[in-house]
Protein backbone atom coordinates (compact mmCIF):
# COMPACT_ATOMS: atom_id res chain seq x y z
CA UNK A 1 0.00 0.00 0.00
CA UNK A 2 3.21 2.56 0.57
CA UNK A 3 3.32 2.42 -3.31
CA UNK A 4 -0.27 3.64 -4.09
CA UNK A 5 0.36 6.04 -1.07
CA UNK A 6 3.57 7.51 -2.64
CA UNK A 7 1.88 7.36 -5.95
CA UNK A 8 -1.42 9.97 -4.42
CA UNK A 9 1.50 11.99 -2.52
CA UNK A 10 3.29 12.75 -6.24
CA UNK A 11 -0.43 13.08 -8.19
CA UNK A 12 -0.86 16.06 -5.08
CA UNK A 13 2.91 17.59 -5.66
CA UNK A 14 2.07 17.30 -9.98
CA UNK A 15 -1.68 19.01 -9.19
CA UNK A 16 0.05 22.04 -6.62
CA UNK A 17 2.64 22.48 -9.41
CA UNK A 18 -0.07 22.31 -12.51
CA UNK A 19 -2.31 25.11 -10.27
CA UNK A 20 0.76 27.39 -9.13
CA UNK A 21 1.35 27.46 -13.32
CA UNK A 22 -1.74 28.61 -13.80
CA UNK A 23 -1.69 31.22 -11.95
CA UNK A 24 1.20 32.38 -13.18
CA UNK A 25 0.07 32.20 -16.82
CA UNK A 26 -3.06 34.17 -15.40
CA UNK A 27 -1.04 36.87 -14.17
CA UNK A 28 0.96 36.95 -17.44
CA UNK A 29 -2.33 37.30 -19.46
CA UNK A 30 -3.30 40.30 -17.01
CA UNK A 31 -0.46 41.80 -17.83
CA UNK A 32 -0.66 41.38 -21.29
CA UNK A 33 -3.51 43.26 -21.36
CA UNK A 34 -2.12 46.44 -19.63
CA UNK A 35 0.05 46.81 -22.18
CA UNK A 36 -2.01 45.61 -25.66
CA UNK A 37 -0.21 42.83 -26.62
CA UNK A 38 -0.42 40.87 -29.63
CA UNK A 39 -2.83 38.17 -29.41
CA UNK A 40 -1.46 36.16 -32.45
CA UNK A 41 2.14 35.85 -31.62
CA UNK A 42 3.21 33.04 -30.91
CA UNK A 43 4.06 33.08 -26.82
CA UNK A 44 0.59 35.26 -26.42
CA UNK A 45 -1.27 32.35 -27.93
CA UNK A 46 -0.34 29.90 -26.43
CA UNK A 47 -0.95 31.58 -23.35
CA UNK A 48 -4.59 32.89 -24.63
CA UNK A 49 -4.99 29.24 -25.68
CA UNK A 50 -4.37 28.10 -21.92
CA UNK A 51 -6.33 30.90 -19.92
CA UNK A 52 -9.21 31.48 -22.09
CA UNK A 53 -11.82 28.11 -20.71
CA UNK A 54 -10.29 28.99 -17.57
CA UNK A 55 -11.51 32.97 -17.94
CA UNK A 56 -14.71 32.52 -20.32
CA UNK A 57 -17.68 30.99 -17.59
CA UNK A 58 -16.58 34.30 -15.79
CA UNK A 59 -16.63 36.33 -18.83
CA UNK A 60 -20.38 35.53 -19.13
CA UNK A 61 -21.06 37.15 -16.08
CA UNK A 62 -21.99 40.68 -15.76
CA UNK A 63 -18.09 41.46 -13.61
CA UNK A 64 -17.01 44.57 -15.20
CA UNK A 65 -17.11 47.65 -13.56
CA UNK A 66 -16.12 50.23 -16.84
CA UNK A 67 -13.31 49.05 -18.66
CA UNK A 68 -12.21 46.53 -15.18
CA UNK A 69 -12.93 43.24 -15.92
CA UNK A 70 -13.44 41.48 -12.52
CA UNK A 71 -13.68 38.22 -14.08
CA UNK A 72 -9.85 37.12 -13.50
CA UNK A 73 -10.40 37.86 -9.83
CA UNK A 74 -12.97 35.25 -9.31
CA UNK A 75 -10.75 32.95 -11.71
CA UNK A 76 -8.14 33.35 -9.13
CA UNK A 77 -10.77 32.46 -5.89
CA UNK A 78 -12.01 29.56 -8.28
CA UNK A 79 -8.03 27.91 -9.05
CA UNK A 80 -7.49 28.52 -5.62
CA UNK A 81 -10.50 26.77 -4.00
CA UNK A 82 -9.60 24.04 -6.35
CA UNK A 83 -6.32 23.74 -5.46
CA UNK A 84 -6.77 23.19 -2.17
CA UNK A 85 -9.45 20.88 -2.77
CA UNK A 86 -7.86 18.72 -4.80
CA UNK A 87 -4.30 18.73 -3.32
CA UNK A 88 -5.65 18.12 -0.18
CA UNK A 89 -7.76 15.09 -1.00
CA UNK A 90 -4.66 13.82 -2.67
CA UNK A 91 -2.90 14.13 0.06
CA UNK A 92 -5.36 12.94 2.72
CA UNK A 93 -5.48 9.86 0.25
CA UNK A 94 -1.43 9.39 0.91
CA UNK A 95 -1.77 9.51 4.63
CA UNK A 96 -4.75 6.73 4.23
CA UNK A 97 -2.37 4.44 2.05
CA UNK A 98 0.63 4.89 4.35
CA UNK A 99 2.88 7.61 2.34
CA UNK A 100 2.94 10.49 5.25
CA UNK A 101 3.24 13.79 3.65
Amino acid sequence: MFIVGQLFASLAMLASMVFKILYFLLVIRIIMSWFAADSFSGPASIIYTITDPILAPFRRLPLQIGVVDLSPILAFLLLSFLDSFVVGLLQHFAVQFGSGV
